[in-house]
């Protein structure tokens, strides 16, 4: 990252410090041509630099942490629209605008759009009082709906089916004089599918924004009332509540004690590969019992993704059991050494109960404590949807859409368009009706489709260009600093203050400094361990007993290798982020929103985290 004394056009700074332009980022050498490879509207352009120039773009590795496929963008271009509008057309947020969004180098970027008049902020003000205060005065109503919604978006998405088109129409749609065939049903089933992850997405931020801006008015409550008081004492007011994203985890722990008492302990433990343990499992004579059990966990909730859900290479335990059975194989020695396995929410519950009575006898009147009572009930009340939401969306359906695509490219894959069912994710989802269609036509004539000679050198180009991309390194942030951030989401889920970016500007792009590193303090403690850096999903199996894990960012579903780890680090997120809100429930220290730690820190080096002051030091190198 290079901070320059520029003056960009609209940013109205004198000689202020800024990031690299985001128009002086150069592809690396092989990678020419890659704005091909995305929609028009997501790039950089000419005619839109004075406006683009003049603004602050973060790096959005917590969704997108390697450079997007492009059938990927479906999920950034939702939530590009789902999140804005929320914010924007429905509640209105008073100060907060849209998330606006750019694709560089592949990596995404994006910069929160913000309200500065006050005549304008105190007119949407009006608005968002009665829309939000219909939806908070509701809350337990809406939410319940909520669910019956997501569900139902759920079993529409499972019966959605994709197959080859038949050599011959079936004799059914002649004699039921259906009128319509097996290519309108193709057509309309892709149709279906895209909009049914429309749909959801639309779900996905009905409450969202409202349960972030509900937090974060009791955090500046807090702020006024309690100056000095940390972020991390505001989060332990609301923690301890039980969320849907514990319940993997939990269920991988009841199978792990039901092993224990079927005798089955050492039949897991002994098997690395999930398979083998399943067979030996099948095998023995508690089996039947233990197998029944372990197929009622898994629908719904080993569909849980490994990453954020937001790429197709993020893939569910169900597709993958490697983690789930890793952390069974460390809760079933825990237990045999007579430990509780449980996570320590009584603890957590106590904590939030002396904390949040030690903090409400500060306040001077009766007002103020009437005040605080209400704003700490509708904080309590809105974070369960906060995070349970990212169970039925990203985790569940999700993980089903990327299947149900993958099931369409082996359509593609029969028909001779591709070699492989995954090269699909290299066409956009307007390419991919496009080439539907081709396919349809070659089908309905008798003629090969364009389809089987295009798309072949297509696809390896782009390859090419993609895998070029990654070996590129996306600096932080660009453009200009933001004097202030308004808009909710950016502050609780990425933790991109005006602060953290004062910092980024202090560090170089090679992460060369003192060798402290500073970011958001998550949860408590103070931990000195042996680094152990995660870019990648694959690599968490890797993780051994007290070690310090340094990632981009956490996914929910690695919850259960929390249990080895001496305390987290990650180089995005705020207080509401996943690593925070996990580190916290599972009583782990954190530091996250860090910026540079994956680049920074190596594997083996010695490390202290500090998630009461929010600091990162580096004691000395690996062990040779």
């Amino acid at each position: 990252m290079t901070v320059t004394n520029e003056n960009p056009s609209g940013a109205g700074q004198d000689d202020a410090a800024r990031f690299t332009s985001p128009f002086d980022i150069e592809a690396p050498a092989g990678a020419e041509g890659w704005e091909s490879l995305y929609p028009y509207y997501a790039l950089l352009s000419e005619d839109r630099r004075a406006r683009d120039d003049g603004k602050f773009w973060f790096f959005d590795g917590m969704h997108n942490p390697e450079p997007l496929y492009p059938f990927d963008t479906i999920m950034t271009e939702n939530w590009w629209v789902a999140v804005s509008q929320m914010s924007t057309r429905v509640w209105p947020v008073p100060p907060a605008l849209g998330i606006d969004h750019r694709i560089i180098n592949g990596y995404l970027y994006v910069s929160p759009n913000a309200v500065t008049d006050p005549e304008e902020i105190a007119r949407r003000a009006e608005v968002f009082g009665v829309r939000a205060g219909h939806y908070y005065g509701n809350w337990d109503e809406i939410y319940d709906k909520w669910e019956v919604k997501a569900k139902d978006c759920i079993e529409r998405l499972k019966a959605i089916d994709f197959a080859p088109l038949p050599d011959m129409e079936p004799e059914s749609s002649v004699f039921e004089h259906t009128g319509t065939y097996s290519s309108y049903r193709l057509l309309t089933s892709y149709g279906d599918l895209i909009h049914n992850l429309f749909e959801m997405g639309s779900y996905h931020f009905e409450m969202l924004n409202l349960g972030y801006g509900a937090y974060l008015t009791f955090r500046e409550f807090c702020q006024q009332a309690f100056p000095g008081i940390t972020d991390q004492t505001v989060a332990s007011m609301v923690s301890g509540i039980d969320i849907l994203l514990f319940r993997p985890d939990d269920e991988v722990r009841k199978l792990a004690k039901l092993a224990v008492e079927l005798d089955l302990a050492e039949v897991i433990t002994s098997h690395e590969d999930p398979h083998a343990a399943l067979a030996a499992i099948g095998a023995h004579a508690s089996g039947e019992q233990w197998l029944a059990a372990f197929e009622q966990a898994k629908e719904p909730w080993f569909w849980f993704s490994t990453g954020a859900g937001y790429t197709h290479s993020d893939r569910a335990w169900i597709d993958d059991l490697r983690l789930p059975f890793t952390a069974m194989r460390g809760y079933i020695e825990a237990l045999t050494r007579g430990e509780d396995i449980r996570r320590p929410l009584d603890a957590i519950l106590a904590e939030r109960t002396r904390v949040t009575g030690e903090y409400r006898s500060y306040l001077p009147s009766d007002e103020d404590r009437e005040a605080f009572d209400g704003l700490v009930e509708i904080a309590r009340k809105v974070f369960p949807f906060v995070e349970n939401h990212n169970f039925y969306v990203e985790h569940w359906h999700h993980s089903l859409f990327w299947s149900k695509v993958r099931q369409l490219g082996e359509v593609f894959v029969a028909h001779n368009f591709f070699d492989d069912h995954e090269d699909i994710f290299f066409l956009h989802r307007n390419e991919v009706y496009s080439a539907l269609y081709d396919l349809i036509i070659g089908w309905a004539t008798g003629t090969e489709a364009r389809g089987v000679t295009y798309w072949r050198p297509e696809i390896a180009r782009r390859r090419a260009i993609r895998e070029t991309l990654s070996t590129w390194s996306p600096p932080p942030a660009l453009g200009v600093p933001p004097e202030e951030i308004t808009e909710p989401l950016t502050v609780m889920l990425w933790g991109i203050t005006p602060e953290s970016v004062q910092e980024w500007l202090g560090v170089g792009a090679d992460g060369e400094g003192s060798g402290v590193l500073r970011g958001v303090a998550a949860s408590p403690g103070k931990v000195t361990g042996r680094a152990r850096v995660i870019t990648d999903p694959e690599q968490i199996h890797e993780v051994e007993q007290g070690d310090i894990l340094i990632c981009r960012i956490t996914a929910p579903s690695w919850a259960p290798v929390f249990s080895k780890l001496g305390a987290a680090v990650s180089d995005v997120g705020g207080i509401m982020a996943h690593t925070a809100i996990v580190s916290r429930e599972y009583g782990l220290p954190a530091v996250v929103g860090t910026g540079f730690a994956t680049i920074t820190i190596k594997t083996g080096q010695l490390v202290e985290v500090d998630g009461n002051q929010g600091t990162v030091r580096i004691l000395e190198e690996a062990e040779k």
